[in-house]
């Protein structure tokens, strides 16, 4: 059961972006050497193949082949874009998309505003999950026994606001279920604000996060908190709901 459990966890990752072996035991926290037995075995079934230059991994023909049978529509980042232009636009700062991936969020797309100033786009890169409203919502959603094996780890910091302390993490997702969203200020990068909120389908199954982020000198406008939120969270049950239709 471990075994199966780790290589889905190596496919979901996979599915996001192809990967070498170091990068993927960093992605889904797991020791290289059972990475490089799991994607041996995957490949010998096709579910996984290596791409031109014989180290990086991608999803196989035997698993796009499954996917396309089952829904050969647009995947889930091209259908989030219209969203994510529409909350930019509305909230008049950068949009953004991610999913999970092993312990840290993957940031996957970006719409930005028309102002001159605009934060960096992140799309690409995996975040610790703690650090950033998209992971802390994603994460919030959790089960208590995945929580607590994510809790059980050292937190990383990157700024003095960082959460580094299991205790606080376990408060600050209890707010974050509560409030239905998550205000992250100056916690990953200093000079940055972000608000998300988790996409969950019908299920309970998380699908990813939307999240908005800029400038902290003037995000969130003062006041502007509660407002700024709500279209966050009306665009990922947005998303949610899209996505429900496009599976049913």
């Amino acid at each position: 059961m471990q075994s199966v459990e780790r290589a889905f966890k190596i496919l979901e990752a996979l599915a996001v972006a192809p990967s070498g072996v170091s990068d993927m035991a960093r992605r889904v926290n797991l020791p290289k050497s059972t990475v490089a037995r799991l994607l041996a075995t995957l490949e010998a079934t096709n579910a996984v193949e290596r791409g031109p230059d014989g180290l990086t991994y991608r999803v196989g023909s035997a698993l796009r082949g499954i996917a396309a049978s089952i829904d050969g529509s647009i995947g889930l980042v091209e259908m989030a874009r219209p969203t994510l232009a529409r909350l930019a636009s509305l909230t008049d700062e950068a949009a953004g998309f991610a999913v999970a991936a092993g312990y840290q969020v993957h940031y996957l797309a970006q719409a930005d505003s028309d102002r001159t100033v605009q934060v960096r786009d992140w799309s690409g890169e995996l975040i610790p999950m703690h650090l950033v409203p998209s992971g802390l919502a994603i994460l919030a959603q959790w089960p208590a026994e995945d929580i607590d094996g994510y809790v059980s780890r050292a937190l990383e910091g990157r700024t003095p606001r960082s959460i580094t302390g299991p205790d606080q993490l376990l408060a600050r997702l209890a707010d974050v279920r509560k409030a239905g969203h998550a205000w992250g200020r100056e916690e990953f990068a200093e000079g940055i604000n972000s608000v998300g909120a988790a996409i969950v389908d019908g299920t309970g199954r998380v699908l990813g996060a939307i999240h908005v982020h800029g400038p902290s000198y003037r995000f969130p406008v003062a006041g502007d908190d509660e407002r700024v939120a709500g279209l966050v969270m009306d665009a990922a049950a947005r998303l949610a709901a899209a996505a429900a239709r496009l599976s049913g």
